[in-house]
């Protein structure tokens, strides 16, 4: 498991990552299950009511998903603090953590993130320009566009923030540098398209897929939409 976790690592195709916050959480090893032939990573949430007004889950759930899965686990901190989560989330199977550039300069958690052996990522809200992540984006794995407001699922998509992925994607291309780029909210069939042609490889979506009849029928065409742009759009 851990080995087919390592093979994940530092890639850039397209990658589908199913958020749990829509999942039923009083079945969480079945929801994941369901959908992993159509999944890559496993985005999980975490909230501490303070930066963001709901309240979700922490690293004792994480420890519980890397027992049952081997998808690489994809944790966005929406937390005030998130220094002292870092360990408990590394501990508890964790790959992936990204943090919000609106709490400051990153560069002490990213730092931690490395040396915990955490891939670290940043995150920019709707409402925040992109060069307020550009200056970090040279010391991270991940960059990810928030689409929605964050907080809580099911929000509709908001394009104007594509502009942001295009210009994290042109930095990428012209530094050489291996970077992910994620979008989060409102992503369905109708929206995967234009945010992969903006620049995104890595999309997160939770009420289309599980709040569908079928979820992973669901998954299936999102990234079926999401490929069919992929195949025209610039490369990095």
């Amino acid at each position: 498991m851990a080995a087919d976790r390592e093979a994940t690592l530092g890639r850039r195709p397209l990658v589908l990552a199913p958020s749990i916050l829509s999942a039923d959480y009083a079945e969480l090893a079945e929801e994941v299950a369901r959908v992993r032939p159509e999944s890559q990573w496993l985005h999980v949430d975490i909230m501490d009511g303070h930066f963001v007004p709901n309240l979700t889950i922490g690293p004792p759930v994480v420890r519980s998903l890397r027992a049952h899965t081997d998808l690489l686990l994809d944790c966005h901190l929406m937390v005030d603090d998130p220094a002292w989560m870092l360990r408990p989330l590394a501990d508890a199977g964790a790959d992936i953590c990204s943090v919000h550039v609106e709490l400051g300069d990153p560069t002490e958690l990213i730092d931690s993130m490395r040396a915990l052996g955490l891939r670290p990522g940043l995150v920019v809200n709707p409402e925040t320009p992109f060069e307020a992540a550009e200056p970090y984006l040279e010391a991270v794995d991940l960059l990810l566009v928030m689409s929605v407001h964050p907080g809580f699922g099911g929000q509709a998509f908001l394009p104007e923030v594509l502009p942001k992925l295009t210009a994290a994607r042109d930095v990428a291309r012209r530094g050489r540098l291996e970077l992910d780029l994620e979008i989060d909210g409102g992503i369905g069939t109708e929206t995967a398209g234009p945010a992969v042609a903006a620049g995104a490889n890595v999309l997160v979506a939770g009420s289309a897929i599980f709040e569908a009849d079928d979820p992973l029928e669901a998954a299936r065409a999102i990234r079926a939409a999401a490929t069919a742009e992929g195949e025209s759009a610039p490369r990095r």
